[in-house]
Order: C-alpha cells, then structure tokens, then sequence
C-alpha cells in the first residue's frame, strides 16, 4: 500500500493494523505506541523518538492471554499511561472459550522505566458496580483526582453507555459510576446502539471527552462530550453532548469508519494529533465480520481548535480543516 504524507510527514497509515491506536508522549523522549492485535490475544508495545518512526519501530509482546479462566480472548484497546512513577495499560479481555460479552476492564501495572523491557504485573479487574460487558476504559487526571470513563452495555436496554467514576489507584474506582452518554442520536444507532472508545483532552477551560459511535464499518464515527473545566464532573449534567459527528467517513480520501482515538502532541510540542482507526474500504472483505477483517489502520493527523474553543478535527485523511 502506498503511505501518503501529510504536512508533519507521519506516513498514511501510520501502522497498518491496528485499531484502536493509543500513543503515549512521555517525558523520556520517547513516543510508546499500543493498540488492538488482530489476533486479540496479547498486548503489543513499541517505542520510538519521532511518532514516524514508530511505523518502523521494533514490536515487542510485553503480555499474552490466559490460556483459561478470565482474561483470556479478545483482548481489546490497551491504553498505557504513566501514573505517579509506574506504567499502567488498561485494556478488555473475555474468559476463554467465550464470546466477548464476557468482556471487563483490567489493568497491568510495570514499574520499570523501560515498559518494553520491564515486568508487568497482574493488578486485576476494575472494580465496576454492576456486571455487564464493558470496555474501552480510560484514566485521566483533573484538578488533583484521578478518573475512569468506560463503555458499558446497559442490563436492561441494548446500549453501549459511557460512564465515568473517581479512582483511589489506577486499577480501583472508588466513586459510584454516573453515566454521562447513551446512543440518543440516529448517527449512533446504524448497526448497533454505540457510545464506546472514549478519549479525554483538556483545553480552553473545558474537558472534552471523544467517543465513537454505531457499528464499526463504515458508519463508525466520532463524537463529542464537553464539560466547564471548574464543573463537578460525576454530575450528567456538567456533560453536553454535541449533537452531530465531529468525525466521520470520508469517500473522498479513502478512509471509512475513523474513530476509537486517543490524544498525543507532535515533536514541535504544541501541535495538537488525533490519533485513530480507519479502513480503506466500505463495509468489511469478503467472509469477513467487524472483530475478523483486520484492516482497521492506525492513522495520526493534526487538529486545530475553532474560535468557540471546540477541537476542529478536520476530514480524515485529510491536512486540513
């Protein structure tokens, strides 16, 4: 396949295969990469000075699945972040042997400095209230306390829901969850009923918090929470939902279904990127479901911010707004 470059000259794709791209600017020089394995059976790391080198960058499996028992199948969306001095990934996993509605959120935690290279440890299962299939958990921190949002199935309706809760470490919720997005719009009700993937940027005294939507073919798209930065965020009602896709399909450059992004900086340090998935293709190859066709490519593109405050995120594929 031929990379395109775009303005900061990150190849296009960045790494092909890999949905639900997570990078990490850490403080070491290093750009620390991670996202879904086609195989959904271990958790790939890989590091490098430049985020257009990672695309080149040596892969290492720093963890694999449980052979049985929890944590072992479809191992989704590692995040790795870096809190008070350690590494932490956050990621799904089902039981073995089973469909992913087993799937929960759990945490490993490495306290090398080199994550490639160091021990991680087992921390266990978040502690959610309720039991249903969940994913896709993200921590962030804001004014001295520490977050978890996740998507969470609904017992009761066929939802995807995102939620939100306090943490006393980054592997225990310590808050009762308060949900702040339920798939309400017909954008995200094509296929499935889907808030999920979220993603939590901090600017112009708002949190702002990225989700995707509906099923993740070509529909798939990105939406947008925003709270007041001074607001109580376990209060639904800090959160407004935009009411339209802040990121969707583009047939003009190829790329289909964006979405399950996370935040980085580019090397400048001041360029805001969005990093996330996309296929080149509608729909899904032949034979193939949403969870088998494993063309969802990691991609990386710069955003700017509108005169309002709101991130602008342009067209997928695209170098300008």
């Amino acid at each position: 396949m031929n990379k395109k470059e775009n303005t900061l000259n990150y190849p296009s794709p960045l790494i092909e295969q890999r949905a639900d791209p997570f990078i990490h600017k850490h403080t070491d020089g290093y750009y620390y990469f991670t996202g879904s394995y086609p195989d959904y059976d271990r958790i790939v790391l890989r590091r490098a000075k430049t985020i257009a080198e990672l695309a080149e960058a040596e892969e290492k499996v720093i963890w694999w699945k449980h052979d049985e028992g929890i944590m072992g199948s479809f191992i989704w969306a590692p995040e790795i972040h870096f809190v008070d001095g350690k590494w932490y990934i956050h990621f799904a996993a089902g039981e073995a042997g089973k469909t992913p509605s087993t799937n929960r959120p759990y945490v490993l935690e490495c306290a090398d400095s080199n994550p490639l290279e160091g021990e991680w440890v087992e921390k266990g299962k978040i502690n959610l209230s309720f039991e249903s299939f969940s994913l896709d958990a993200t921590t962030f921190e804001h004014k001295g306390d520490r977050y978890l949002i996740w998507a969470q199935k609904d017992v009761e309706e066929i939802n995807s829901d995102l939620y939100i809760a306090k943490m006393s470490n980054p592997w225990t919720i310590c808050t009762e969850p308060v949900m702040i997005a339920t798939p309400e719009y017909d954008w995200e009700k094509i296929g499935f009923n889907v808030n999920e993937g979220p993603a939590v940027i901090k600017r112009n005294g708002k949190v702002f918090v990225t989700f995707s939507a509906s099923a993740t073919d070509e529909n798939y798209c990105m939406g947008l929470l925003t709270a007041d930065t001074d607001s109580d965020l376990l209060d639904a009602d800090s959160w407004t939902k935009t009411p339209h896709p802040v990121f969707e399909t583009s047939e003009e450059t190829g790329e289909y279904g964006p979405g399950h992004n996370s935040f980085t900086i580019a090397e400048d340090g001041t360029t805001d990127l969005l990093v996330y998935h996309a296929r080149p293709y509608k729909g899904y190859l032949e034979g193939k479901d949403p969870l088998s066709d494993p063309n969802r490519h990691a991609r990386v593109k710069a955003f700017s911010w509108n005169e309002d405050g709101t991130p602008n995120f342009g067209i997928p594929g695209s170098t300008e707004d």
